[in-house]
């Protein structure tokens, strides 16, 4: 298996990978709204292959936190994997791989709404522990944070700001 940067070619695959994972178009639709937004980053929407094929995909996108004043993280989501090799470790392969990615192009800190039984793996931590909020009412424990350095959210509690298309 190989992850790298997505290309022009596999934005087809892409779609089909999340409307095939989610059971719906709208995180499909959503990625690619999100490639038409300058919080898009090239770097980080990753493909991992096999054998040629694209089997996931995780994309990371740029937001911001309304603090005391604005600072910039990063969002991920979404991610998914092709359903007949979903719990086979590959999304935590594209997670660990975006991270390390996030974290070599200087990038501070990443916020998920995500299962809190999967992300808290990573490192991710509840989002409250920094005081970051979520622009809408949800579960505290699937909001969560994760410092890729470390002390890059001390400090910057706020209402994180998500990209237009999440429509939140």
């Amino acid at each position: 298996m190989n992850i790298r940067k997505e290309t022009t070619s596999d934005i087809a695959s892409i779609y089909k990978i999340h409307k095939q994972a989610f059971q719906q178009k709208d995180e499909a639709e959503l990625v690619d709204e999100l490639r038409q937004t300058s919080t898009f980053i090239p770097e980080l929407s990753l493909v991992c292959e096999d054998d040629g094929k694209i089997i996931g995909h995780i994309l990371f996108s740029r937001i911001a936190i309304h603090g005391e004043k604005q600072y910039n993280s990063l969002s991920l989501a979404p991610m998914a994997v092709l359903p007949l090799l979903q719990n086979q470790g590959i999304g935590s392969l594209l997670v660990r791989h975006g991270l390390r990615v996030a974290k070599t192009m200087g990038f501070g800190s990443v916020v998920v709404l995500g299962h809190p039984g999967y992300y808290p793996r990573f490192g991710f931590k509840k989002a409250s522990k920094w005081g970051l909020q979520f622009p809408c009412e949800v579960p505290e424990e699937a909001f969560m944070a994760i410092e890729l350095k470390e002390g890059a959210l001390k400090g910057k509690a706020g209402m994180v700001s998500y990209p237009e298309p999440f429509g939140i």
